[in-house]
């Protein structure tokens, strides 16, 4: 066969889907080709967010209201500025299904509440714009409208010359949500999050901010996954001008930032959201079932409808040009690459990635959108959130791929959770852990996180609370001895240095989980009293000097500082060194640097021997979390220099429940 996609090059046991991959690339050029033809490029068809909405008409001196619903009967603008009037202000139909009105400045004002009334074969309702550009809610009835708002006013960017690149090739995420990140108990705000928690963020070394929930959602104990207006940031957290502001503070600090974009699904909501918006049952949508997601009970897009893909399209384009933005997650794509959206299928043939029940639709608006996504910042980051390990996720377009830079290692949390539940200490599997750790495709790279946000929401358990559980409420005094509390903490840092030594290309933490916060995340709702004492984060427990918490704190900076300065995330994969199952033992290599884990709960071993790398020379401890300030017994005198021994071995103290590091100094 000739011209063999790369990907199948690369990966011989893809050879029996040689044609199945091309046919990939071949739908992808022909719906590209299609756009280059009937729009001028990809570019320009996704600038539909400049048209359609509310816009501002410097010339005319007025606003602008265009909205696509072909299968509507009329459209009515109407708000505060008409006194909601349902037919003094008529929409007039193009032949694109397009409805538009020019409404004078005099009339209606910057930050007026309007809503679109929307009448069709079957039903007349009062709905919100589908590009509106931000909602608010009513405190006493709760309910959502829409605000007119003039993003073409000047930001006063400072941004321009922040490096994303040197970030793409190695981020270092911390997974946010700005709401539950201010310690008192209410909604926190954009300012708040980027006055106390971006400092807290860039001294722990992170690079990478990933906010969830910015696009907005009428349930807030959704977690931001179950989008209204896909436009608008969550007014629960502030205006649009105040996400600029916490974006541009971001580069300033030298943080990237991306956000959680949800294009699987939708909202089914009709009052705020956009199903069955112009009438019919299928406008963004596929009809009948096919449209439903039973298990998250919300729609799912058409994405073979030119419409939707420009919706969705001109969405990515949006945040970042308007936002500044740096990439996104892209939130439960399995759901969309599948028509079962992988519920109750195992991935146990590589037929199920290419032949079976495969939704080339939203394959090809995936592909569409990396393509987009780098054409418009070529180092943006885009990571896929897809647990059915799709080939070539992670790869170019051109090769075959789908065109993400990186795939979450979402396996590894399952793993570690449910070591925690089922395994006692040393029933631990030294070739289990390095196999979950390392096996991963081949030039697809990989987010390794020990816990996100999915370990954090109440019904599950975080590791520091799976380790440590309701001692941490009696026994983290530092003065305070516990058994359960060092055993806890000492493989809290073990499972954390472990995950980003071996796991992955970049690395991830939620927030607070970096000091074992020891609450859940549980949004207000009626099973808690409406309570928000679950949904903040209590850094006065890391900023209390009595406190153990502090430990956890100051390995993760160690640790982020020494993945950084040897670039570990950026090497090849670890190499493994000595493979110890009596003792528990995994001592590794990694960017030049020898990584020495002792799992066991009781075996401490002196004159512990294991091959060097390199040849002979002298080895120094540059991290060693058995040191008291992280909580640790000072077992290990960290000054010592190691010599090689004969046959280029290395001989060392390696305490039970401890990981160090070693570097090569001479």
């Amino acid at each position: 066969m000739t011209n063999v996609p790369q990907l199948v090059k690369d990966d011989p046991w893809l050879e029996p889907y040689s044609n199945e991959i091309t046919d990939r690339i071949n739908r992808f050029q022909n719906r590209l080709k299609l756009i280059d033809e009937e729009y001028g490029g990809i570019l320009k068809f996704s600038n539909a967010y400049r048209s359609l909405g509310i816009h501002h008409d410097k010339k005319k001196k007025g606003w602008w209201y265009k909205e696509w619903a072909p299968a509507a009967r009329a459209l009515f603008l109407i708000g505060d500025f008409n006194e909601w009037n349902r037919s003094s202000h008529p929409l007039k139909k193009n032949k694109n299904g397009i409805w538009e009105i020019f409404v004078s400045e005099k009339d209606l004002k910057d930050q007026t509440n309007v809503k679109v009334h929307i009448v069709s074969d079957n039903v007349s309702r009062d709905r919100i714009p589908a590009y509106i550009f931000r909602t608010v809610q009513d405190p006493q009835s709760h309910d959502f409208t829409g605000q007119v708002w003039n993003l073409d006013v000047d930001f006063p960017w400072t941004d321009q010359k922040f490096d994303l690149k040197s970030i793409n090739e190695a981020p270092i995420i911390y997974e946010s949500h700005v709401g539950l990140a201010q310690e008192e108990e209410k909604v926190g705000s954009f300012t708040e999050f980027k006055e106390n928690v971006l400092p807290k963020i860039k001294e722990l070394g992170y690079n990478t901010v990933q906010l969830m929930a910015i696009q907005e959602h009428p349930y807030y104990g959704s977690f931001g996954y179950h989008v209204s207006n896909f436009f608008a940031v969550s007014s629960r957290f502030g205006t649009p001008t105040e996400f600029k502001e916490l974006v541009n503070k971001a580069h300033e600090l030298g943080l990237a930032v991306i956000i959680d974009l949800v294009h699987s699904h939708s909202v089914k909501n009709i009052s705020e959201g956009i199903n069955e918006f112009d009438g019919s049952g299928d406008q963004y949508f596929h009809p009948g079932g096919r449209g439903y997601h039973n298990t998250w009970d919300s729609k799912l897009f058409n994405y073979g409808k030119p419409e939707v893909l420009q919706f969705l399209l001109s969405n990515v384009k949006f945040w970042m040009e308007e936002f500044h933005v740096d990439g996104f997650r892209f939130d439960g794509i399995t759901s969309m690459m599948y028509f079962h959206h992988g519920d109750f299928t195992q991935f146990d043939h590589y037929d199920k990635y290419f032949v079976q029940d495969v939704d080339w639709d939203s394959l090809i608006y995936l592909q569409l959108a990396n393509t987009l996504i780098h054409k418009v910042k070529k180092h943006a980051i885009s990571i896929a959130e897809d647990m059915s390990g799709m080939p070539g996720l992670c790869r170019e377009v051109k090769d075959g791929g789908i065109g993400f830079d990186f795939r979450l290692g979402m396996g590894i949390p399952d793993f570690w959770i449910k070591y925690l539940k089922e395994k006692r200490d040393e029933d631990w599997n030294i070739d289990e852990l390095w196999s979950v750790m390392t096996n991963r495709r081949w030039k697809e790279r990989t987010v390794a996180y020990c816990e996100s946000h999915d370990q954090a929401i109440v019904g599950d358990k975080t590791i520091a609370f799976w380790l440590m559980d309701k001692e941490m409420y009696f026994h983290m005094q530092k003065s305070d001895d516990n058994l359960i509390i060092d055993r806890g903490i000492a493989l809290h840092k073990m499972i954390r240095l472990f995950t980003a030594a071996l796991g992955g290309e970049a690395y991830l933490n939620f927030i607070g989980n970096e000091f074992g916060h020891p609450e859940w995340v549980d949004f207000p709702r009626e099973g808690n009293n409406w309570s928000y004492k679950y949904t903040r984060r209590q850094w006065s427990l890391v900023e209390n000097e009595n406190l153990k918490y502090q430990y956890l704190n100051n390995f993760e900076k160690a640790m982020i500082r020494l993945i950084k300065k040897f670039g570990v995330l950026q090497s090849f994969q670890a190499k493994q060194l000595n493979m110890d199952p009596m003792n528990n033992v995994i001592i590794c290599e990694r960017a030049n640097l020898i990584f020495a884990f002792n799992f066991h709960p009781s075996h401490s071993i002196p004159d512990y021997r294991f091959p060097s790398i390199g040849g002979k020379g002298e080895y120094q401890i540059i991290l060693n979390s058995d040191s008291s300030d992280f909580g640790g017994h000072d077992r290990i005198d960290d000054s010592i220099t190691f010599h090689t021994l004969e046959e280029d071995k290395l001989s060392i103290y390696l305490p039970n429940r401890s990981c160090i590091v070693l570097k090569k100094i001479r």
